[in-house]
């Protein structure tokens, strides 16, 4: 078993007269070894047509929670991602109504990507890549994939230039140290909190809606910076004696 990503080739199973005529999905991206009918498959083709802008990954419904497990293993920085199972895709080839409950998520869905992609290229953040998924119960949710390193290397930059005009003194080396103790630790408490990657050097936020993966993000990125901040007592540290018996 595996939840990589696969374009599979070609593959008829054999059936009897009775049972449906199932294909293996002969394009685009799988996670595990989805198969589909051929009026499924028809189906598949003409959505991924219909939302070329859009990057799916048809996932194998056993495999649905190792995917989203794994979503920034899936990210891309030129498309959306849609993870989505093919027993939805099955049921959407047959089921007029409910084709027309899920087309209408994830057109919703990409607008909603859309802007929130140009609004953080406005303001400079670094997202590496967006992505949707849709529960059973029709309920779309969000992920963005976050250069963990962006936060931490504008606040390095900003206090490279204050030291450097502040002529910091030999103890600024100590200090420093006890920095990098205080962040750590705290990287370790925030680190299940947002399903950072450290090999990755990336952390996958994921939210309910548009909205929340905003503030998610934004919180995220506060937090990340506040870890190079000096508290009170470090700022303080070896500039004042204590005259105090």
């Amino acid at each position: 078993m595996t939840n990589s990503i696969s374009n599979n080739a070609p593959l008829v199973e054999a059936a009897g007269a009775e049972s449906v005529k199932k294909t293996r999905v002969a394009t685009g991206k799988t996670i595990g070894k989805p198969e589909l009918s051929e009026k499924a498959q028809k189906y598949y083709e003409q959505l991924k047509k219909k939302y070329g802008d859009m990057d799916f990954i048809l996932v194998e419904p056993k495999l649905k929670e190792q995917a989203e497990a794994n979503a920034q293993a899936y990210a891309s920085p030129n498309k959306t991602v849609v993870l989505i199972d093919s027993d939805k895709i099955e049921r959407m080839a047959e089921d007029e109504e409910y084709r027309a409950k899920y087309e209408g998520i994830i057109g919703n869905a990409r607008n909603q990507i859309n802007k929130l992609a140009q609004q953080f290229k406005s303001s400079g953040t670094s997202v590496k890549g967006f992505g949707m998924k849709i529960d059973d119960g029709g309920t779309a949710s969000f992920f963005a994939v976050i250069d963990k390193s962006q936060a931490a290397q504008k606040q390095r930059i900003a206090k490279k230039a204050e030291e450097k005009a502040a002529q910091k003194k030999a103890d600024a080396k100590k200090a420093e140290e006890r920095r990098a103790e205080k962040r750590n630790e705290k990287r370790a408490e925030e680190k299940e909190k947002y399903g950072r990657t450290d090999k990755e050097d990336t952390v996958t936020i994921t939210a309910s809606s548009a909205d929340e993966l905003i503030r998610k993000i934004d919180d995220y990125l506060i937090m990340e910076r506040s870890n190079y901040l000096e508290t009170n007592e470090e700022k303080q540290m070896g500039r004042n004696i204590d005259f105090s018996v």
